[in-house]
């Protein structure tokens, strides 16, 4: 326990200073200059290529290649790990703690971390390759041990980085994908059911052993019909809310801008506990700048690395922009928070802060709405859970090889259990945000010095599909791979 205490408190508190969030935000800006603010400039572009085009085959056809999902399911799956409990539990916790403010922060990590998922994606897809396997094998540890490590002089720090982010993405595959997912499962289901902590947890033990076994194929399968479905529903709930609420949109703005440079009136209120909270949770919401989805991405059939870098801006911007701020607004809306001063309203003070979300649908809703919460939840929360097993998986083969991959699942399933009793709910939360800390920096690293690349892949990109220009496309940096992503565009 004094270890988990230090890993939660101190390592936490450093980790998510200052530090933490200039080199994330610093990144998204750097990414946003260099490539022009491509984000608001091919807005258009993205959005049609993505959401707008979910309806066509190319999308959407499931492939046959061994170990080689559809965009859509890549999409679903990248999804599914992002969109959990920090959407309605974060989102909640960040405004409890941080006041309106948060959301306004929360949004620019997201506008700005759009860049940086783009850039993570673009990557992953460039310097994957097949495994002895033969399935898609890509992640932030390729490009740190080829790309940076291909660096004069940087061979050796490049492949320690590699190591070093995977052992990370393991450590915040139990924290992220595990302890915070299913320790808020748990809560909610005893709350609105009166179901013990541990039916819950043995429940959801058996159903992610039979899904994570099957591998990608099973998880994206199942994802792909559970994302769509859970999202839909969520956003309908939260839009009865917000148009029963529309009198105070107007309020609800205001105190999110307002309280966003200014201090509420709560102690500790102050400016910059927004400011961190927006940005944790934000992170822990939309994972840009993790290089976690990557490793999900990287298994897509698409051939061009920019078409998958839009799948991340997407990403992203569903997440945070659309989930959260249905999230928030649904907060504010319900009268646990005070307006005026952005605290939480006494009668609510000693709320368990993963069910302020249930309270605010309970009283508009009554008893039906902390229900539909807690399925929601269950349903956000569950999908996640088998996201981050797969990059949990992919990152332990890396460092142990594929033949050990059944011992980390065997792990992962039993702290399922063990984190659905846990009873102190500020421990898993804390100890996912220090993993997630420690994933982000030899990622960052990455990226910053790979942005050169990027950038030219992305010019590259845009000569060919802008421009007209006929010069050669840069679908990966193995020649192998290269010739047979050109000759596979041609047929």
């Amino acid at each position: 326990m004094k270890i988990l205490d230090f890993i939660a408190g101190d390592l936490n508190d450093f980790i998510w200073g200052w530090f933490g969030i200039a080199i994330l935000l610093g990144t998204g800006v750097l990414m946003t200059v260099l490539t022009k603010f491509f984000q608001i400039t091919h807005f258009g572009h993205w959005m049609k290529s993505t959401i707008g085009s979910i309806f066509t085959k190319k999308v959407t056809s499931h492939t046959d290649e061994k170990g080689t999902i559809s965009q859509f399911q890549a999409l679903c799956t990248a999804l599914a790990a992002t969109v959990g409990t920090g959407n309605i539990a974060g989102v909640a916790g960040a405004i409890a703690v941080g006041g309106p403010g948060a959301v306004f922060w929360m949004w620019l990590s997201a506008f700005f971390g759009m860049m940086t998922n783009y850039s993570e994606n673009v990557l992953g897809i460039f310097y994957r390759r097949r495994d002895g396997n033969g399935d898609w094998a890509g992640g932030a540890m390729y490009y740190l041990a080829d790309g940076f490590g291909a660096k004069k002089g940087m061979k050796t720090v490049g492949r320690v980085l590699a190591v070093l982010f995977s052992c990370f993405a393991v450590l915040a595959s139990f924290g992220i994908g595990n302890l915070a997912q299913a320790n808020t499962i748990a809560g909610n289901m005893q709350a609105a059911f009166s179901i013990p902590r541990w039916v819950t947890g043995a429940v959801l033990l058996i159903l992610a052993a039979l899904v994570i076994i099957g591998g990608i194929k099973r998880i994206a399968s199942v994802t792909e019909k559970l994302v769509p479905f859970m999202s839909v529903i969520y956003i309908l709930g939260s839009l009865v809310i917000l148009f029963t609420h529309l009198d105070l949109l107007g309020q609800i703005f205001g105190a999110i801008f307002r309280f966003a440079f200014t201090a509420r009136a709560a102690a500790g209120g102050a400016v910059g506990t927004a400011i961190k909270m927006g940005f944790k949770r934000g992170i822990f919401s939309n994972e840009a700048g993790l290089g976690s989805s990557v490793m999900v991405h990287s298994a897509s059939n698409v051939k061009e690395p920019v078409h998958q870098g839009l799948w991340g801006i997407f990403e992203v911007f569903f997440d945070t922009i659309v989930i959260c701020t249905m999230t928030a607004v649904v907060v504010l809306s319900s009268g646990v928070i005070d307006l005026a001063t952005g605290s939480v309203v006494t009668a609510f003070a000693d709320m368990d802060k993963n069910t302020l979300v249930a309270q605010a649908f309970t009283n508009n809703f009554g008893a039906f709405g902390g229900m539909f919460v807690a399925v929601a939840v269950l349903l956000f929360a569950f999908s996640t859970i088998l996201g981050w097993s797969l990059y949990g998986t992919r990152s332990w083969i890396y460092l142990f090889g594929e033949k050990t991959a059944v011992a980390y699942k065997a792990v992962f399933v039993g702290i399922i259990f063990v984190s659905s009793i846990l009873t102190n709910v500020d421990l898993p939360w804390n100890i996912s945000d220090t993993f997630n800390g420690l994933m982000m920096v030899p990622n960052l690293i990455g990226v910053v010095a790979l942005s050169p690349l990027v950038v030219k892949i992305t010019k590259n990109y845009a000569d060919r599909k802008f421009r007209n220009k006929q010069v050669q496309p840069m679908y990966s940096v193995f020649p192998d791979l290269q010739k047979a992503a050109e000759e596979e565009e041609k047929a």
